[in-house]
């Protein structure tokens, strides 16, 4: 797949706290990635976001939001093709993770504190786009 105009889509959960802070879990490889993954050919949005973040780190969705919040592109790290990340808002049951090799740690950051990490491309392009007013319950 050389075509530069097709994408490889990825749902991805965001979380924020209380403190306007978002997810992010660090990987085996010391980069820090939003929560969920690849979508599968025919598989709906929302069940492969459960499904995903279930892999990566036996976390349980117990909330998302109806439609997707954030939509980013980027070229993909060390690949010649690039990804489109549909980001929904997210609750999970609990921060008590199993580890991985895609799920080494979780931590909340605030952009300014993500931005000092070793981030995939994708979670980048996401903090310039991210604002808290969003998240905040009216």
């Amino acid at each position: 797949m050389n075509d530069k105009s097709y994408f490889r889509i990825s749902v991805k959960g965001i979380v924020v706290d209380e403190d306007d802070r978002f997810l992010l879990s660090r990987e085996d490889n010391g980069k820090w990635e939003l929560l969920g993954g690849g979508l599968n050919h025919d598989e709906e949005p929302l069940a492969g976001l459960r499904r995903e973040i279930k892999e990566e780190t036996g976390l349980e969705v117990s909330w998302v939001s109806k439609t997707p919040i954030y939509f980013v592109t980027t070229k993909r790290l060390n690949k010649a093709t690039y990804i489109a990340n549909v980001i929904y808002e997210i609750k999970l049951k609990d921060l008590n993770f199993t580890p991985s090799e895609e799920c080494q740690e979780l931590k909340f950051f605030n952009k300014e504190e993500a931005l000092k990490l070793e981030l995939f491309p994708n979670v980048v392009k996401f903090i310039k786009v991210f604002d808290p007013a969003l998240h905040r319950s009216s």
